[in-house]
């Protein structure tokens, strides 16, 4: 086997923190097939603050690690976030009629996505840098 066992490892671990974090908002955050997927949505946006600033932070302000994005980035946020639910709930929300708010949650979930990623970002970037 070629690669790094540590690195997977890495991920692997990562992954189960953000499985079963997606996994109890699920359990918790539970909507009916024709109202607003709170809990995706809001793992979804999470992830991708999340994301922002781990990449943000570890790419520009911290030394280089061959463990920390993929713990953070492909493990916890890859198992936080959750693409293939959000596809089977707009499609749960068209079958059930509700077509404007499936259509509202994929253009809400894009949007708050990319402003989450970005405001992440700029509060890495806006930080002083301590070394």
């Amino acid at each position: 086997m070629t690669g790094d066992l540590r690195e997977l490892g890495a991920i692997f671990v990562g992954g189960a923190v953000g499985s079963v974090a997606r996994a109890w908002v699920g359990l918790h955050v539970a909507t009916a097939a024709h109202q607003w997927p709170w809990g995706t949505f809001l793992v979804n946006v999470v992830a991708a603050f999340l994301l922002g600033y781990f990449s943000t932070r570890l790419l520009e302000r911290l030394p280089v690690s061959n463990y920390q994005r993929p713990f953070l980035g492909t493990g916890i946020c890859g198992g936080l976030s959750t693409f293939s639910t959000m596809q089977i709930e707009v499609v749960r929300l068209f079958q059930s009629g509700a077509w404007v708010i499936g259509v509202s949650y994929v253009v809400a979930s894009i949007v708050a996505g990319y402003v989450a990623l970005h405001l992440a970002t700029a509060v890495v970037r806006r930080a002083a840098v301590r070394w």
